[in-house]
């Protein structure tokens, strides 16, 4: 990925051919090996890096003038800090292998066109003094630098994660394998979700057909001739998500007690089904396998007197090795049909939500957000705007 976007675009092909060591990583653009010299008055090599503005992979006019730095403060021949470019000073990690020690800016009144401008400009004010002690010290070094972003999942770069300094906190996302259980209303948009987190596998299991009505309660808008070829609904998600990334494999099959095993090596599962009865094997699969995996589900009625809807949107999760509290928050009996699905009321703003609601739950687990409390159980009332939470995990979860 890191070579197919340089090429594309003509300001960091410029950056290579004049023979910086030039790596694109994770929505970051590093040149390796910069010169400088120490507050010792010592030629030392540092690393300059800048986040990148891209569109179909290509990159566009840089949104910033800053960059950080890998190394010690650079500083003029006699030792003192290059203070002209001085911003800031903490150490920290932009994404997997790229530890900064120093932010700087350099602003010129019409902004930098490109990032060939942006960074041959750094270079050679962190550089000048280096290659004065030493003429022979200089980036251009024309050594290959190999590419870190071969195992990436994404078509094209997340530059949305880079561009607001999370790189390396969405990398706590990339599990291994998980898998979502359902691709209706809640489902589907649980998939528009997950699609865009660094997860290898996404496993989806359905064996539904997509047709008419599913379009009014799943993301996009699917077109007439996707509706008359009544394709399984996990090949038509599989298909919207691939132009994006790799790893999503459609399973066009309900998930019953003897197929169930396939889910044995998941690390986490979305359960978005309508049926106690699927709901109570999967818990107990979940449970003797110690799987952790978040419920949804929606119960809404429709009153006649004053033609509007009430409910409840339902999210159980059971993690951290705490199972026992799920049957006493969710229907797993035969014959105990939640509200929504006996009257089939479903509206898709509803069903985003539940599926928000679960994302967040899931990305709480992986340490994405900070969780004060470890809830495993959430519900929104609708009529009475209000979101509860139950199945505190105690003891500073933090």
């Amino acid at each position: 990925m890191s070579e197919k976007l340089i090429n594309r675009s003509s300001d960091l092909k410029r950056l290579r051919d004049e023979g910086y060591e030039v790596e694109v990583r994770q929505g970051y653009l590093i040149v390796h090996s910069v010169p400088y010299v120490n507050d010792q008055r010592v030629v030392a090599h540092g690393t300059v890096s800048t986040n990148l503005k891209l569109n179909d992979d290509q990159t566009q006019k840089p949104e910033d003038h800053q960059v950080w730095f890998s190394g010690d403060f650079p500083c003029q021949m006699d030792g003192s800090p290059i203070s002209a470019i001085r911003h800031s000073s903490q150490a920290q990690t932009l994404c997997e292998g790229l530890v900064v020690q120093h932010r700087f800016s350099n602003k010129p009144k019409e902004g930098y066109p490109d990032y060939y401008a942006k960074m041959t400009r750094y270079i050679e004010i962190i550089s000048g003094p280096a290659t004065e002690l030493d003429p022979k010290a200089t980036a251009r070094t024309f050594k290959p630098v190999l590419s870190t972003d071969l195992d990436s999942v994404f078509r094209y770069t997340d530059s949305a994660s880079s561009r607001a300094g999370i790189t390396n906190l969405a990398n706590k996302l990339r599990l291994e394998k998980i898998a979502i259980i359902g691709l209706g209303g809640t489902g589907s948009y649980v998939l528009d979700l997950v699609a865009k987190t660094p997860v290898k596998e996404i496993h989806l299991f359905d064996g539904d057909e997509f047709l008419q009505h599913n379009a009014f309660r799943a993301p996009g808008a699917a077109p007439l001739a996707a509706l008359e070829e009544k394709v399984p609904k996990v090949e038509y998600f599989s298909r919207m998500y691939e132009v994006m990334r790799l790893g999503i494999v459609p399973h066009a099959v309900y998930v019953t007690d003897e197929n169930v095993s396939q889910l044995a090596d998941v690390d986490f599962v979305f359960v978005c089904v309508d049926k106690p009865s699927v709901r109570k094997f999967l818990y107990e699969f979940f449970k003797l396998n110690s799987i952790p995996f978040v419920d949804t589900g929606l119960e809404l009625e429709l009153i006649e007197e004053t033609q509007n809807l009430v409910g409840t949107c339902r999210v159980t999760s059971a993690t951290q090795g705490r199972f026992e509290h799920f049957p006493t928050h969710v229907s797993l009996e035969s014959g105990q049909v939640d509200d929504l699905y006996a009257t089939n009321v479903q509206v898709a703003d509803l069903n985003a939500l539940c599926a928000v609601m679960a994302v967040i739950r899931w990305k709480k687990w992986c340490g994405f957000y900070q969780d004060c409390y470890g809830e495993l159980q959430s519900a929104y009332a609708l009529n009475a705007h209000q979101l509860t939470r139950e199945e505190v995990i105690p003891d500073n979860f933090i």
